[in-house]
């Protein structure tokens, strides 16, 4: 199942499953699970371990050094779970850092030209369109919708079902539910057509828009909003785990939009 062109280092643990294109390279440290395709011309490398079922197109990069100065050599790796889709010329670097890992969860669909930077954590079921590109230690939470050419600042955290429009710059935290779009990035609204494709009945949806309406349109400052948010809605972990985002941000929250 391996291409006779295929460079695969001899240390290199691979599934006897695992189909390899023409001119990959695969390097020593690597570990792929079973089921895993793997097109022409992709290099993995580094301390890179690759769960199953995953499908991983011409020309991707994962594993190589990280594109950071404070990087010393250190070893760091990449490590990514099942079932996720990676299209062509993709980047996914590894961790800065001894010992520390960039993370990339399943079910995943990272389209051609995105780029995952050193240290990030991406969990389950994203999807990150054409050339989105992800600075060091962006953290993307499950479900969360990225669009084609966004460009995401180091340390952002994009929290659940949120969405993010094409062109758009995120410099800020972007809360669980939330739809952000603009070069300066700035929340437009809930994510209604991600919510019901996933499930979330009115009444959820209903207590969602409460929430933001209470947080991004009311004249009360975050703490207050926060405070609202819990007194109206004490039973709804929606509310409750935009609560937590929101005071676990280390690069606060983005904007209200002024439209």
């Amino acid at each position: 199942m391996i291409h006779e062109t295929a460079i695969v280092h001899k240390n290199a643990e691979i599934d006897p499953s695992v189909e390899i294109g023409p001119y990959t390279i695969i390097g020593p440290d690597v570990k792929i699970g079973k089921g895993t395709v793997i097109g022409s011309s992709v290099r993995i490398e580094g301390d890179t371990r690759i769960g199953e079922n995953n499908k991983i197109y011409h020309g991707a990069v994962i594993g190589l050094d990280p594109q950071d100065y404070a990087f010393k050599g250190e070893k760091s790796g990449v490590i990514i779970g099942n079932n996720n889709i990676i299209r062509e010329y993709s980047s996914i670097h590894r961790a800065t850092g001894e010992g520390n890992y960039t993370i990339v969860g399943d079910n995943n669909f990272i389209m051609a030209y995105a780029h995952i930077a050193h240290n990030c954590k991406i969990g389950s079921n994203i999807i990150i369109v054409n050339a989105a590109q992800l600075a060091g230690h962006v953290i993307v939470e499950d479900f969360a919708y990225i669009s084609g050419l966004v460009g995401v600042h180091q340390f952002v955290r994009i929290g659940r079902y949120s969405l993010i429009g094409a062109n758009s710059k995120l410099v800020q935290d972007l809360p669980p539910f939330v739809i952000a779009q603009g070069v300066s990035a700035r929340a437009t609204g809930i994510n209604i057509v991600g919510l019901k494709r996933k499930g979330f009945d009115y009444s959820r949806i209903r207590i969602i828009k409460e929430i933001y309406r209470i947080f991004f349109r009311s004249n009360l400052n975050t703490s207050e909003a926060l405070e609202k948010i819990l007194e109206e809605f004490p039973d709804s972990p929606d509310a409750r785990e935009f609560v937590e985002f929101v005071k676990n941000s280390r690069r606060g929250v983005l904007k209200k939009s002024d439209e």
